[in-house]
């Protein structure tokens, strides 16, 4: 089996730890935020790494700024480093898109132009980024609900792009994919068949707000059924990839989040039969 993939994980929550202690549920891997321990000791710190003894990691961060045009915040990095040093996590992991500017965090994703200028800014800075922390960078594709002017190609082509030359991999978030297209009217699935499988290393899935006219990334809400569809499509397209949920409001009890991860094994599970089968 590929080293690369995981299996099956969760979102490591505050509300939850206590459950993932007592239960040991069978769960493959879990997700940190990053930005939630990149501080020292405390109980947080404890929980992880008493999780972290029986189950693998990965980190996942918000901040980075990956294409912001301020220099890359070395503090930011100093303790992200310092975090991975200390619970070895698979890979690493951000959002292509920018969150800061002249040093302000909006604390926003904030999408970018579509074009070779913001192209070249990204890569050097991945590049950075990636060889300081010395583990595997992935980007993760956001919800987006503004397009540039400027932009001179579609996002599957950007981000392509991007993890061609950076050497980086892709985080495609299935929700995030939905939620723009739904946005700005073009095919969730000519998305993903838009992105090369070769750079896909990890699923996100989550829930969103439906308003109608548009739909906004939330992450506080069952998956909805349109996108297990395009999650299956995406099994289809990309194969095996390591799969997890996000939740970050109205936090549901564990075992309701697990029974949702367990939709999502099984989904992958008939796929896949369905591939050996024709096979």
């Amino acid at each position: 089996m590929d080293n690369d993939y995981l299996g099956f994980g969760l979102g490591l929550r505050i509300d939850h730890f206590q459950d993932v202690l007592e239960t040991r549920p069978d769960i493959d891997w879990f997700e940190i935020l990053s930005e939630n321990f990149m501080v020292a000791g405390g109980k947080p710190h404890y929980y992880l790494h008493a999780i972290r003894e029986h189950y693998p990691m990965v980190m996942h961060g918000v901040s980075l700024s990956i294409g912001s045009t301020d220099p890359i915040d070395t503090d930011y990095l100093k303790q992200l480093k310092r975090l991975a040093d200390d619970i070895e996590p698979k890979w690493f992991s951000d959002h292509l898109c920018w969150t800061s500017y002249n040093h302000i965090n909006s604390h926003d994703l904030l999408p970018l132009p579509y074009n070779e200028e913001a192209i070249n800014h990204v890569v050097e800075r991945v590049k950075f980024v990636q060889e300081y922390i010395g583990l595997t960078f992935l980007l993760e594709n956001v919800s987006s609900y503004l397009t540039f002017t400027n932009s001179e190609m579609e996002e599957w082509e950007f981000i392509n792009e991007i993890a061609k030359r950076a050497g980086c991999k892709i985080l495609l978030d299935i929700n995030n994919v939905y939620v723009s297209a739904r946005n700005h009217g073009f095919s969730a699935k000519d998305y993903l068949l838009g992105i090369d499988p070769e750079y896909v290393q990890q699923f996100h899935l989550a829930g969103h707000s439906d308003f109608g006219d548009y739909v906004i990334d939330t992450h506080d809400h069952d998956i909805a059924d349109p996108v297990w569809e395009l999650y299956r499509f995406a099994l289809k397209r990309f194969g095996q990839v390591s799969t997890m949920i996000e939740r970050d409001d109205h936090i549901p009890p564990f075992k309701d989040l697990y029974a949702e991860l367990c939709i999502a094994k099984k989904i992958a599970e008939e796929e896949f039969k369905k591939y050996a089968r024709a096979n």
